[in-house]
């Protein structure tokens, strides 16, 4: 009986351990406890920390102290196993998230788990230093322990759906989607092309008998590729004919027995799943090939429903895309990197809030990047993460997604414990002003969107470094900044950063605004280049208000010469087009989603065709602003203690829809019929709010309202 796999992921100096009540698991009479432990060492995951191989358990009382780990306890070297370093053969793009892995049968300790295998050749282990908490005076090595604060992974039991291709065997009609044993005979090579119809993420499990010396291999893919395709040209996601599979894989040599179950140390992201084998003497009978979907056990609470297959579609892939980028941490993309990066992960956390009402990986998310400050200030750019890698505008983003949680969730002490580092973050940012109150050339890699103009996805600077979109980020976060310190902090700050993002926001309007020709915000002060990305955060960062928004946005989406945003940055865009007072545009904005949908994909890309990663949570923003722009709702106050409904229906006549809220649920049903909108709210108990219907505004109490307007 497997109990429990982890630690969760975070740094050597927050080194997670599990706690774990196994009285249910144990029977009267001999009960045998085993672990599996492993360290990928120089092939580790880009994600995971680590230190040296090593197992501590530790009983919770002295009772329970008979099953500590010291010379007691018994090991074993597994002399079966090799990890398979993903080859750039192997792989198009940058790719850091851990090896394949190659079992031989042969010299598997079968049965080790067991409660009556024979371990008396097994060693005695060896004692090694003492756990310790972390804020234990001197610690005794480099893990500093500190509880698992998020709930374990969710598994549940997941089979591929139907075979593409096979070559070499003929296998059941029924098989992969149901349990149906074939045989493939000696000296015999086959494959197959396996579907799941869809994205997921989850251990493979291969079971096989006979065979002794067979080598089935498992490759996994997201898609196939074009023939001759470099990055992405991968065509609809749906066809597989003429393409070329390129992906990581894993290895199984059968020893010859029954019932071999090979299974990964770690998940895999797939689709698609090529299986190969190549038998010897003996013919091996494949008994299944199956899966186990795990990911964070997220809870879809939100609703929304506007009679159009089209959004509704559009929310359920968003959904996926969001789960399978959430596991231990928020990812970016779980096929490719599995790294938790700032600026996708604020994000994933907005759509985590309103799909779920869950924070509690957003909680571990900001308080693992506020970990990462370097002594400048400065975020790391993902955490955790081994590599030391900046991007200074992510650092910003850190700070807006502490004031995101300050303003959803009702738990003002957590936003206080991070103030002292959206200090530091401010502090370095301060430190690369100039005399013109703008910021300079700064450090590192100043990334703000994938776009085909801007190398690297860094915007074009001025002659002394100086760009709008970084500035841009700078005033968002002083103003955040100074509304958290004002609530909870330094009154004294609030002013100083105020006075700031005063300054800021002048030298800004003087330096970038065109007022001549272009009537836009430029990227660089001589006025030559220019963006949406720009634009967009003047809306956000309310350097441009009113009826100079709405005109503004009204000029910047239609203008093809403008520097595009990539999926990722159309959040900033759709939130200017919600803030300017624009939203009915939004819907007409999804052109992008419509076009992966009939390209085939099941999760969002991480950019439009040619892709690398098929699922990057960022595409997931319909999945808030669906309920944001189009239903209206948001938060008014810190601690969602006050909501407002300012609904965009654009060309629909209805919607209806719900999202969780700390104290509850906010529920809002809209009908519009001959320009005369009735709209029903429930708001939950204590909370009151007010409802904006094109420039009216009308109070919500407590409890059921019905407005008609």
């Amino acid at each position: 009986m497997r109990v429990v796999w982890g630690p969760a992921r975070g740094d050597l100096n927050h080194w997670r351990y599990e706690t774990v009540d196994i009285a249910r698991y144990l029977k009267p009479g001999k009960n045998v406890l085993a672990a599996v432990v492993w360290n990928y060492a120089q092939h580790a995951p880009e994600a995971q920390a680590t230190n040296q191989t090593g197992f501590l358990l530790q009983g919770d009382t002295k009772t329970e102290q008979v099953v500590d780990t010291n010379n007691s306890w018994k090991f074993l070297r597994d002399e079966s196993y090799r990890p398979l370093p993903v080859t750039h053969g192997e792989m198009r793009g940058y790719f850091v998230a851990g090896p394949g892995e190659e079992i031989n049968g042969g010299a598997y300790p079968w049965g080790w788990e067991r409660i009556d295998y024979d371990d008396t050749s097994w060693l005695a282990a060896v004692a090694g230093s003492a756990g310790a908490p972390r804020d234990a005076s001197d610690g005794p090595n480099r893990w500093m322990l500190v509880p698992r604060n998020i709930p374990l992974m969710e598994e549940k039991p997941e089979r591929l759906q139907s075979v593409r291709q096979s070559n070499g065997v003929t296998v059941p009609v029924t098989f992969p989607s149901e349990k149906n044993p074939f045989q493939i005979p000696a000296g015999t090579k086959a494959q197959l092309l396996l579907d799941q119809t869809y994205l997921t993420t989850a251990y493979p499990e291969l079971i096989v008998s006979g065979g002794k010396g067979a080598k089935v291999s498992l490759r996994y893919a997201e898609a196939l590729y074009l023939p001759g395709a470099q990055r992405g040209g991968k065509g609809n996601r749906d066809q597989v004919e003429g393409k070329t599979f390129v992906g990581y894989r894993d290895t199984f040599i059968a020893d010859g027995g029954a019932g071999r179950l090979f299974r990964p140390l770690w998940w895999r992201t797939y689709r698609y799943v090529e299986l190969s084998v190549e038998t010897e003497g003996e013919p091996l009978t494949i008994e299944d090939v199956r899966g186990v979907y795990t990911g964070y056990p997220f809870e879809r609470r939100a609703r929304f429903d506007a009679d159009s297959e089209r959004l509704t579609k559009i929310l359920d892939v968003g959904w996926r895309t969001a789960r399978l980028c959430a596991h231990e941490t928020y990812m970016d993309c779980p096929y490719y990197e599995q790294l938790q990066y700032v600026g996708d992960t604020r994000i994933q956390a907005l759509v985590s809030l309103y799909m779920t009402g869950d924070d509690r990986l957003m909680r571990n998310a900001i308080a693992q990047i506020n970990d990462s400050r370097t002594a400048e200030g400065a975020t790391m750019s993902r955490a955790p993460t081994r590599q030391q890698q900046y991007i200074p505008p992510f650092s910003l983003w850190w700070v807006g997604m502490v004031h995101d949680y300050w303003m959803y969730r009702d738990d003002p002490e957590f936003v206080r414990q991070m103030l002292p580092g959206v200090r530091a973050v401010l502090s370095f940012f301060s430190a690369h002003r100039s005399e013109k109150q703008l910021l300079g050339q700064m450090p590192w890699w100043n990334f703000i969107d994938w776009t085909k103009q801007w190398k690297g996805g860094v915007p074009p600077a001025g002659a002394d470094g100086t760009s709008a979109p970084v500035n841009l980020q700078l005033l968002l976060a002083y103003d955040w900044a100074a509304e958290m310190e004002n609530a909870l902090g330094s009154k004294a700050l609030a002013a100083d950063y105020r006075s700031a993002a005063g300054e800021l926001r002048a030298a800004i309007q003087n330096t970038y605004w065109d007022g001549t020709e272009r009537m836009l915000y430029a990227d660089t002060p001589d006025k030559k280049n220019f963006s949406q990305q720009t634009n967009a955060l003047a809306v956000v960062a309310g350097l441009v208000k009113g009826d100079d928004a709405r005109e503004l946005v009204a000029r910047i989406i239609p203008d093809v010469s403008l520097v595009q945003a990539s999926i990722y940055f159309k959040h900033y865009l759709h939130s200017a087009v919600n803030v300017a007072g624009e939203g009915d545009r939004y819907l007409d904005l999804l052109s992008e989603w419509d076009a992966m949908l009939a390209r085939g994909l099941t999760t969002w890309a991480e950019t439009a065709d040619p892709s690398r990663s098929d699922c990057h949570a960022w595409g997931a923003s319909p999945n808030y602003e669906l309920f944001r722009t189009v239903l209206g709702i948001d938060s008014a106050a810190p601690g969602f203690q006050r909501v407002r409904i300012r609904p965009f229906l654009g060309k629909l006549a209805k919607a209806s829809g719900a999202i969780p809220h700390p104290r509850g649920e906010v529920a809002v049903s809209l009908s519009l019929v001959n320009n005369k909108l009735t709209a029903e709210v429930n708001l939950p108990e204590g909370v009151a709010g007010e409802f904006v219907w094109r420039g009216i505004t009308r109070p919500l109490a407590p409890g059921k309202s019905r407005i008609v307007l």
